[in-house]
């Protein structure tokens, strides 16, 4: 066995990590972990102050909270999934949340939905697999005359049918090809 090898595993995606990325993370959580006590109420505010610092709250972190705090891990996990605030993968490059609130539910928010995770290839809470974007739902956002609403890097898109999701990509596609012109000169 080649000693140079990276060891590579899982994380909570099922994406690639490796073993130094690994190592990192389980850092940064132990170094949050010292500044909070040992009783089960800090398990919120150590899993917000965890997914600020490294995006998401990878297993490795989890794990290390739940031997923090002396519980199970399939606690932390439960809380985790439970608030829609934390995430377990990491977040893309740019954020895509449809709102589903009255309005926009029936002015065609799933619809909306449905387009984007056709487009990105990706479901609700998933990342694509070039970490370029990410896609959730919101409750509402109070845009609720321009529904269905779209918020894209935390800037409301109006009126988000499934044609103007394309443009929304499309309008990503260019500006990326215009940076890369930019670097080539």
């Amino acid at each position: 066995m080649n000693p140079k090898a990276k060891t590579v595993t899982q994380n909570n995606t099922g994406e690639e990590v490796s073993a130094e990325k690994e190592a990192r993370d389980r850092q940064e959580t132990l170094k949050i972990l010292k500044s909070f006590g040992r009783k089960r109420e800090n398990l919120i505010p150590i899993l917000q102050k965890v997914q600020a610092r490294l995006g998401y709250l990878p297993r490795e972190a989890m794990m290390e909270i739940a031997t923090h705090l002396g519980i199970p891990e399939i606690d932390v996990y439960g809380v985790v999934t439970f608030y829609n605030q934390f995430r377990l993968n990491p977040p893309g490059k740019h954020s895509i949340r449809v709102c589903l609130g009255t309005a926009c539910h029936m002015k065609g928010g799933y619809i909306t939905l449905d387009a984007w995770k056709r487009r990105l290839d990706i479901n609700q809470g998933e990342t694509t697999p070039d970490r370029e974007f990410d896609l959730d739902t919101v409750a509402c956002v109070g845009c609720c005359t321009m529904a269905p609403v779209t918020v894209v890097d935390n800037q409301p898109e109006g009126k988000v049918e499934p044609t103007k999701v394309d443009g929304i990509l499309l309008a990503f596609e260019l500006e990326r090809g215009a940076e890369g012109q930019k670097t080539v000169r």
